[in-house]
């Protein structure tokens, strides 16, 4: 089995629940063996300087083909 294609990473898209995020998961072959969170950044203007800030935490799964 190819590596590259043995393991794969699916994000919780905007809407989505963390349940429908793991039917999708399950409906292509693969099962969660990770769970990540990785900060989505912005930069903002405070006090005429721009700042980067954490604007929210997106949810990653790895998933490894069954």
């Amino acid at each position: 089995m190819d590596k590259k294609r043995s393991k794969q990473r699916f994000y919780v898209e905007e809407g989505e629940t963390i349940d429908d995020c793991l039917n999708r998961m399950k409906e292509e072959g693969y099962t969660p063996i990770r769970r990540m969170e990785q900060p989505l950044l912005k930069e903002v203007k405070k006090n005429g300087k721009m700042e980067v800030e954490v604007a929210k935490q997106q949810i990653v799964f790895e998933g490894k083909k069954e």
